[in-house]
This record gives C-alpha cells, sequence and structure tokens, in this order.
C-alpha cells in the first residue's frame, strides 16, 4: 500500500492551463451505497454463490467502514472477499449482468444532487471521472450509463476470458485513488490545480487534496470535521433526502384533508 508521502497535494501550485476536471467517488458520494454489494447481491440472487459467501465480504466491508484509521489488514481482506466474488466467473456473464445490476439497483440509488453537480461540470466542457475501489468493469458501466468521460477502479485479472479471482496492482483505495489520478493526469493533460474532487470518505483525503477545489459530498464524521477546518464546501444530501421523506406523510395528510375541505371537490363531474 502505497503511503500519503508519495502522495503529491496540489497545494498552491499555478495552474498549468491544462484539461479541468472534475473527480468523484461512487459509494455514497454518487449513490447510496455499496455499488460492490449492489452487483454481489445481484450475483447471489441469480446463484453465483451462497448467503456464506457474500456474508463473508459483508463483514469484512463492515468493518473496514466501521474503523476510523487506515488499517492494511482490514483492507486486505476486503480486498480478498471481493476477489472470491469473480473467481472462475466469464467476464461477458459478469458484464451483462452488470447492466441489469445497474437498471436494478445502482440507477434508482443514485444522488440526484450529485448527478446534477457532475452534470454542471460536463456542460462546462469539463471532464468527469470516477475513482472508485470497486472493481473497474463496473465503474466503467456507471460511467458510460451516466455519459461520464471514464472511470477509474480496482483491476479485476482475467485469463481467456475469465476471472482468476486475483486483481492487477493493489485496491484503488486512499492514496491510491490520489497516485492514479496524478498518472491520469499526466497522461491526458488534466491541470490537478484547477480540478474537482468529490468524496464521502476521510480516507479520500489523499485525492480530495490533489487537486485545486476539493469538494466533499454526504460526508462522514471524520471528514466533516477536516472538511469544516479546511473551509472546505460541504453537501449534504442525505439531510434533504430524510427532510421530504419526514414531510411526505404530512403533506399527504394536509393534501387529503383540502380536498375534504373544497365544497368544489364535493361536486360531482359531468363525464
Amino acid at each position: 500500500m502505497s503511503s500519503d508521502s508519495e502522495v503529491t497535494p496540489v497545494g498552491g501550485q499555478a495552474s498549468t492551463g491544462g484539461i479541468r476536471a472534475a473527480f468523484f467517488d461512487v459509494d455514497n458520494t454518487l449513490m447510496r451505497g455499496s455499488s460492490l454489494y449492489f452487483l454481489s447481491r445481484g450475483m447471489y440472487q441469480r446463484g453465483f454463490f451462497t448467503k456464506k459467501d457474500i456474508s463473508n465480504f459483508i463483514v469484512a466491508n463492515l468493518r473496514y467502514r466501521l474503523s476510523g484509521v487506515e488499517n492494511k489488514e482490514e483492507i486486505a481482506k476486503v480486498q480478498a472477499a471481493a476477489c472470491e466474488f469473480f473467481r472462475g466467473h466469464k467476464v461477458d456473464e459478469i458484464e451483462k449482468m452488470g447492466i441489469e445490476v445497474y437498471d436494478e439497483y445502482v440507477s434508482p440509488a443514485l444522488w440526484a444532487g450529485t448527478i446534477e453537480i457532475a452534470n454542471e461540470h460536463l456542460a462546462a466542457h469539463e471532464e468527469v471521472w470516477l475513482v472508485t475501489a470497486t472493481p473497474k468493469d463496473l465503474a466503467d458501466l456507471i460511467a458510460k450509463r451516466l455519459g461520464f468521460t471514464g472511470a477509474l477502479g480496482t483491476v479485476a485479472q482475467t485469463k481467456d476470458g475469465v476471472y482468476t479471482g486475483e486483481i492487477i496492482g493493489q485496491l484503488l483505495h486512499g492514496p491510491n485513488k490520489a497516485l492514479a489520478i496524478q498518472t491520469l493526469a499526466q497522461e491526458h493533460g488534466i491541470d490537478l490545480a484547477s480540478s474537482y474532487a468529490y468524496s464521502d470518505s476521510h480516507h479520500d483525503i489523499p485525492l480530495l487534496t490533489a487537486v485545486g477545489n476539493p469538494r466533499v459530498i454526504n460526508p462522514d464524521t471524520l471528514l466533516q470535521i477536516h472538511a469544516l477546518k479546511k473551509n472546505w464546501p460541504i453537501y449534504d444530501f442525505r439531510r434533504a433526502r430524510a427532510i421530504k421523506k419526514a414531510l411526505a406523510p404530512v403533506l399527504s395528510k394536509g393534501l387529503h384533508i383540502g380536498i375534504h375541505l373544497n365544497p368544489k371537490s364535493w361536486v360531482k363531474r359531468s363525464p
């Protein structure tokens, strides 16, 4: 695992005048929940593996997410559990199922506010990239369906059209996300000093500090504290959704009462 010291924050570096881009984390930033969990759920429902198989990943993922510090051992467990999902399965069948999973689970879970922000970047002729620990095959599908520029994700190894259960390189997590966009910037002429990054997790602070315009969406507690200290813009779409959900029954009841109190509603109209 790469260390934070290998990541170069942009700080007050001057713009290079290159391409401006916006980088988005996926889980809980672009969508509610875990994209890999949705994929594994779809695989389970289609008989790819048992409840015991999926429980190993869920436990490892929860332990990792509940940890407030970087823990290489927990990250390795998540990585190993995720790799097991794909071992022995054909690439084309996973790709086909990925489309179904997107339509069934991912699309309904997208944060409308985040999609709006991403579309604003696209409208300004800026590139939009997903940067996630999710398998790149799934990240590519999400980016394509949303009309984004592309995606960076964990690369699953294949041999003769079948997943081996291993990954190429390392899990795209924490400091590795920052290193990945720095490499991408060099290859594509992206100006990180004028670019944007969005995330919900304190694990992505290296990613956020690798650009000139860090933003946080639905932040966890540690990231929110950090963002407030750094005066980073904060978007919390969870609050708006919670308020809307709480008010919906009240508004519905009010509308129902209003209809009965309105004399005009009592008159039966002729066809």
